[in-house]
């Protein structure tokens, strides 16, 4: 078979770099509605580097008909056949491609909760006990999304996804430092007051090794800290619904008013179970490629000049210990196209309009991370 090549360097990246593969590890592949030539790339760089590769065809739309009639037999079956399978896993590797992204969207709630909760250990064991790595696929409906012909969308996608994240280091390092070492924080923007503290929690750098596109770096607020208000301005598809205008009120680090243009669904996902209402992830995203919002949250969260603020469950190691089948990334770009803000750390401003502002930081702006090494 002739692949692109952009197919091998990307299947060589994710092998080499991503989950940074020993021999005699096993891989699984969960491939959703991607040209089997990717999966082929991905089964021959594993083999390269000694590792055993597993691979898992999915399609959206048999996928949504196993969920339209979910049941608790159902789930609870396979989430045991797959808890098992994915403990036998050294590294997970997902591409998830997608004609069409609400496929899901009407799917009753109910049903949609059910395979949430039952799924739930399925992925806490492969977030917290592989080594992972999640990237889309490009698409004609990710071009539309993204208001490109299909061309330019794909020639953005193997741009974004093959960039050297090694050049993020530095930066990354430094941040996480800061965040470390940081109580406050206070965010200001356009419908935005936003108060809470990260004292304790830590903090991960994300640079090409746990999503594609990447470069973030998060941590999480003291889960009873928030207080204010954040309005989001990147539009987003959660759960197969699109939202766009999400407005949240904080009291006591609880959610306590939820507004969008679908309030009714908004409040519906966020009454979801107790942790819903609560965050678990703040994080700043800075990928120089990525500019606009295109409604797929792995390329959103990752914005240069933007923040998600997540309701739901945190992550472990660097988290506050909330629990909550909903891990819902938000996002809030601060360029001055969108209104510009700014992010406080313990009074000192750290973020202005987009751009980091202390020069140990300035290695994750554009300029930096855009020039030639």
């Amino acid at each position: 078979m002739i692949i692109d090549p952009r197919f091998l360097q990307l299947a060589d990246g994710i092998a080499g770099f991503s989950i940074e593969l020993k021999k005699g590890e096993k891989v699984m592949i969960d491939a959703y509605d991607i040209p089997d030539a990717m999966v082929i790339a991905l089964i021959r760089a594993i083999r390269a580097r000694g590792g055993h590769p597993f691979a898992q065809i999915h399609r959206s739309r048999v996928t949504r008909e196993m969920m339209m009639g979910a049941t608790e037999v159902q789930y609870e079956t396979l989430a045991g056949v797959e808890l098992q399978r994915m403990r036998s896993m050294d590294a997970y590797i997902a591409l998830r491609g997608a004609e069409n992204i609400f496929e899901a969207s009407d799917v009753p709630s109910d049903r949609m909760q059910l395979v949430s909760r039952a799924m739930k250990a399925v992925m806490d064991h492969r977030v917290g006990k592989t080594k992972w790595v999640v990237l889309r696929w490009p698409s004609s409906s990710m071009a539309q999304q993204a208001a490109m012909s299909t061309e330019k969308f794909e020639d953005f996608y193997f741009r974004v996804c093959t960039l050297d994240y090694r050049r993020m280091v530095p930066g990354m390092k430094a941040l996480s430092e800061l965040m470390r070492q940081t109580d406050r924080v206070h965010i200001k923007g356009p419908g935005t007051d936003l108060r809470f503290s990260i004292k304790g929690i830590g903090a991960r750098e994300c640079g090409g090794q746990r999503n594609i596109p990447d470069g973030e770096v998060f941590s999480c607020p003291v889960r009873d800290s928030v207080e204010g208000v954040v309005q989001y301005n990147a539009p987003t598809v959660y759960l197969g619904t699109s939202f766009d205008n999400i407005r949240l009120v904080f009291k006591k680090g609880r959610v306590v008013e939820a507004t969008s243009n679908n309030t009714r669904r908004l409040n519906e996902i966020l009454d979801s179970d107790t942790g819903a209402r609560y965050i678990g992830e703040f994080a700043l995203g800075f990928n120089p490629y990525i500019l606009e919002p295109m409604r797929d949250i792995l390329f959103d969260e990752k914005i240069a000049g933007s923040f998600h603020f997540t309701p739901g469950q945190a992550y472990e190691g660097v988290g506050n210990g909330n629990k909550s089948q909903v891990h819902w990334d938000m996002v809030c770009i601060q360029r001055p196209e969108y209104g510009g803000g700014e992010i406080h750390f313990d009074g000192k401003l750290v973020r202005k309009d987009g751009l980091f502002v202390p020069t140990s930081l300035r290695k994750l702006n554009p300029e930096y991370l855009l020039a030639k090494s």
